[in-house]
């Protein structure tokens, strides 16, 4: 478990973090005594959970919160203070914990019991965010593929749920507003190749259907905020549909309306 603790008063930190190797003895853990640096490691270095000053000089806990939840979705965020004020603000954020000081093992125990993200022993965790512009994240850092339009061939699965997308289809829909002049076929080939690549290199290929003259992605292979909504999941923020879907792509306002409408 990767663990980050931030607070600006040095005794306050040292106690947390003190806290925190008593409860979770084998967690990969880093101190932070500023906003900005926090923000910086989440930014290069997959994060599991951080516990969270509110009170602090300079960014605070909850600002921090906001910018690090549009960082990685899914990092699970404890608030440590000593102050109740700020309980109802915490839950509106859908922190996974709060805790008041005195920080102790035992509060940071529970918290880490009953974390709103799991933390599963994967090498690596895919999460696909559909609502608003289309993202891949990989343990919480986003995804690069060789090709801008590699991105878009996934994205294109993922908005097929599933069914075998032939060659002839992706290229129509993919360079709908272009001629084909015979160089699409040969780009599909490598965008696809590229896509299996990426997948292949984190041990994530199993997600992907490969036929000659198709591919398909499969649902209960792949974390994702669309198929989570239409299962009925939709309680975390990242699974509730606020009008916007792969907003990037013009192809994807068929489904939009379809979500609009309450049709799946």
């Amino acid at each position: 478990m990767r663990i980050i603790a931030v607070d600006d008063e040095k005794i306050a930190l040292e106690a947390l973090m003190s806290a925190i190797v008593k409860a979770e003895p084998h967690a990969e853990l880093h101190g932070f005594r500023n906003g900005n640096s926090a923000l910086k490691h989440v930014e290069e270095q997959p994060v599991d959970v951080i516990f969270l000053d509110i009170e602090m000089k300079g960014i605070g806990g909850i600002e921090l919160a906001r910018k690090l939840s549009g960082i990685n979705p899914r990092l699970n965020i404890i608030f440590t203070t000593g102050y109740s004020d700020y309980a109802l603000e915490a839950v509106g954020l859908h922190c996974s914990g709060y805790i008041m000081k005195p920080v102790t093992a035992d509060k940071v125990r529970t918290e880490l019991d009953r974390l709103r993200y799991p933390v599963t022993e994967e090498s690596h965790r895919l999460f696909i965010r559909t609502f608003g512009n289309f993202e891949v994240f990989l343990d919480g850092k986003p995804l690069n593929f060789k090709y801008q339009k590699t991105r878009e061939l996934l994205a294109y699965l993922i908005d097929r749920r599933g069914a075998l997308c032939r060659n002839q289809e992706i290229i129509t829909v993919l360079w709908e507003d272009e001629e084909e002049e015979g160089g699409h076929s040969s780009y599909l080939k490598n965008i696809r190749a590229d896509l299996i690549s990426t997948l292949s290199t984190y041990g994530l290929e199993d997600c992907l259907v490969r036929l000659r003259g198709g591919i398909a992605i499969l649902q209960d292979k792949v974390d994702c905020d669309y198929f989570r909504y239409l299962n009925g999941e939709r309680e975390d923020p990242e699974q509730v549909f606020r009008g916007e879907y792969m907003s990037q792509y013009s192809w994807a306002e068929v489904t939009l309306a379809s979500l609009e409408r309450g049709i799946t």
